[in-house]
């Protein structure tokens, strides 16, 4: 080392002066703060603007509010409302330093607006993070996502993680493409076989919105009118959206945009397209490059730019109600939208809720449906087979398939498919003792016990145990009998009775989406129907009262709209189609078919309901937990004074294993329900006061939400299922 060296080592006495000007020089620059990412300790804020309000992503009603925080300098330009953010969140009073509330954990956010100065009177921290520049929350879409929250009880960062697709940096780095010029407007094609369908079409494109039911009829049309449709308002330089429930249905529609727009015009926003094509999807929508956009539940947030119509395809189908909190209805939804944008709206099914009705009853939309004439020049014959016909077949009786059925099946296979609609899965899900027909259940949990395709032993559908000794309890017999056959069993029996003819299943575990033209048996379960070329010859609708006997409201609303879904695959009774269904011919849903009016049935529905004050007459919230957490819940709640309460009644005991509806209990928990039933008019108060009531609750500690844990109480507005 150096002499040199060495003097400065030794202490700054010996220093020369300019060394020793060198060193404070030094120490002073050393004192001044520098900024540290993420707690900006010492960094300027923002000139303009420096405080930010901020939507953080902590899902709980206690903290469904808006919070301030600083804008460092750096961050000014990226931090526009709209941006994902990050945020430090947690950090109490004390925890102050230069001015700046610091520590906490790092969560993410949303940016909703700049701000001249807070309203809190407190240090503030400042944003940790600008997660992306790409404004991803518009205003439009705040507002909705907050009616949604409202609506439902719940909190607006569950509304969210349901409107905004998680982010793709890969993503946002693609430009979107430029956005065409608004297409001409489209021939009134199919839809002229509606009374005034013509006029909702012109309106459309004249930049009117129309608000209708539309009954469609029977057959493969309805994807293209639902193209026209949406065609119609883009050529009056607004946006489109459609909600069908599922894959093969975005499909369809998909392909009808297509033909009737061409490429480029619209997005397809599914699950299944992978997150980072679902988010470049959805980025084009939000950036206004696209205008036209059919998805599945997840899309009915989607942030198209002038929205001039939102169409949903089948209301009834389970698909479209969200199961994660606050689980709304796609439905509600987009009436929202419609009610927030003043656009079109179009409810279109084969068949027809009551919800629907109920739309057309108050005059709030039109009904689009088609003449008598046009209704049976399209739809299949359908004729029934009740309990009387199968009393006179005892040989058809212990086979479910009457001699009508056999020789249907034999007439249709004769000129293409035939399709069997069976309400389960499986192969033999439910049996039942020959002699006196009781159910069969496990002696360990009295679960339903099902047959195997071994023919060994009985399992229990919800424990698992196998049962190798069974006798009946009631009648001391060991003969069994099937009570509901699965379709892989009637696919089985079909089969031996036509060697000569294929045979597909579509189920759960597969599902068709077409087949040939044909003759083939297609054994299906419902909603899973593949759409046959041409149609289908015929079709059997088996076991209709295991479909009608389900102990819930809408047990025979929602047996109608499965057996026109499957019955509008048939062809024209002109060109042969039949339809058969095995129930009894009496009851109303079965009466609704062979007429095919569904839109009278609804009507009737409406009109009993109202008088029970049921659902959708009345507004109704569905509150379940232990016996002691629901008291406490009942006792806390401010109810509106019109309130009605319903029970309280025990739910099924959820086991180990076995199937879990949303909602259900947790496993092995005794949980207990009651449903709040209030007029019309009382939804938004009975949603408020449950809301406030469960904040409350989870402020102080206790349980929230549906994950269960000691004392959890679940709220839910409009439940699905109420028995």
């Amino acid at each position: 080392m150096s002499s040199e060296n060495g003097s400065v080592d030794g202490g700054a006495e010996g220093a020369q002066p300019e060394q020793l000007a060198f060193i404070r020089e030094s120490v002073r620059k050393a004192k001044v703060p520098r900024a540290k990412p993420r707690t900006w300790r010492g960094a300027a804020l923002a000139k303009e603007l420096p405080v930010a309000r901020v939507l953080v992503d902590k899902g709980v009603l206690h903290l469904d509010r808006y919070f301030d925080y600083a804008v460092p300098e750096e961050l000014d330009a990226d931090a526009q409302p709209g941006v994902r953010v990050r945020v430090r969140f947690g950090a109490g009073r004390g925890r102050v330093r230069e001015g700046r509330r610091e520590g906490g954990g790092l969560i993410d956010g949303f940016l909703v607006e700049r701000l001249a100065e807070s309203d809190y009177s407190g240090p503030l921290a400042a944003l940790a993070q600008v997660v992306s520049p790409e404004p991803v929350l518009s205003e439009e879409l705040l507002g909705l996502a907050r009616a949604v929250a409202d609506r439902y009880a719940g909190s607006l960062a569950d509304v969210l993680q349901l409107a905004v697709p998680p982010r793709s940096a890969r993503a946002e780095q693609r430009p979107s493409p430029e956005p065409l010029p608004p297409p001409p407007a489209p021939e009134v094609g199919s839809w002229g076989r509606y009374e005034r369908g013509d006029a909702f079409v012109e309106s459309l494109a004249s930049g009117g919105a129309p608000r209708a039911v539309w009954n469609a009829l029977p057959g493969p049309e309805w994807s293209a009118e639902l193209a026209r449709a949406v065609a119609a308002t883009l050529a009056s330089g607004r946006g489109a959206l459609v909600v069908v429930p599922d894959g093969r249905a975005v499909a369809r529609v998909d392909a009808a945009l297509t033909s009737v727009l061409g490429e480029g015009r619209h997005a397809v926003l599914t699950a299944d397209a992978g997150p980072e094509k679902r988010y470049r999807e959805w980025l084009a929508v939000r950036r206004g490059a696209v205008r036209a956009v059919v998805g599945t539940r997840a899309a009915m947030f989607a942030p198209v730019r002038d929205l001039g119509l939102v169409a949903l395809w089948d209301d009834g189908d389970d698909s479209h109600s969200e199961p994660h909190a606050p689980q709304p209805h796609a439905r509600e939804v987009l009436l929202l939208r419609a009610a927030q944008d003043k656009c079109g709206f179009l409810l279109g099914s084969w068949s027809c809720t009551v919800e629907a009705a109920q739309l057309v009853e108050s005059g709030w939309a039109r009904p689009l449906i088609a003449s008598r004439e046009q209704v049976r020049a399209v739809a299949p014959l359908v004729r029934t087979v009740g309990d009387q016909d199968l009393a006179r077949d005892e040989a058809a009786r212990a086979a479910r398939l009457p001699t009508l059925a056999w020789q249907a099946v034999r007439e249709g296979l004769r000129h293409g498919p035939v399709l069997v609609q069976v309400p389960r899965r499986g192969y033999v899900p439910r049996m039942a003792c020959a002699n006196c027909r009781e159910p069969v259940r496990c002696r360990h949990c009295a679960g339903p016990l099902e047959g195997q395709e071994s023919g060994a032993a009985l399992r229990c559908g919800w424990c698992g145990r196998e049962e190798g000794a069974w006798h009946c309890p009631e009648c001391g017999g060991f003969r069994l009998r099937a009570q509901v056959v699965g379709a892989r069993r009637t696919a089985e029996e079909l089969g031996r009775a036509f060697p000569a003819v294929p045979v597909r299943t579509s189920g759960r575990e597969h599902v068709l989406d077409t087949v040939p033209g044909a003759p083939a048996l297609v054994v299906s379960t419902p909603g899973a129907e593949p759409v046959a070329e041409g149609g289908y010859a015929a079709a059997l609708l088996l076991d209709g009262w295991a479909m009608l006997g389900r102990p819930d409201l809408r047990a025979g609303e929602d047996a109608l709209r499965r057996w026109i879904a499957a019955s509008a695959l048939v062809r024209a009774q002109e060109a042969g189609g039949t339809v058969v269904v095995v129930a009894e011919p009496t009851l109303r849903p079965v009466q609704a078919l062979v007429r095919w009016d569904p839109v009278g049935h609804a009507v009737r529905e409406l009109g009993e309901r109202a008088e029970l004050g049921f659902p959708p007459v009345s507004r109704m919230a569905a509150v379940s937990g232990t016996g002691e957490a629901l008291a406490e819940f009942l006792a806390a709640v401010e109810l509106p004074a019109e309130a009605e309460v319903l029970g309280p009644v025990p739910l099924p005991v959820t086991v180990a294993g076995g199937p879990r509806r949303v909602g259900a209990p947790p496993v092995g928990e005794r949980w207990e329900r009651v449903l709040v039933r209030v007029p019309p008019g009382r939804g938004a108060a009975l949603a408020s006061s449950l809301k406030s009531a469960q904040a409350t609750r989870m402020a102080r500690g206790g349980g929230g939400g549906g994950g269960g844990g000691e004392g959890a109480v679940w709220v839910r507005i409009d439940p699905p299922d109420i028995g």
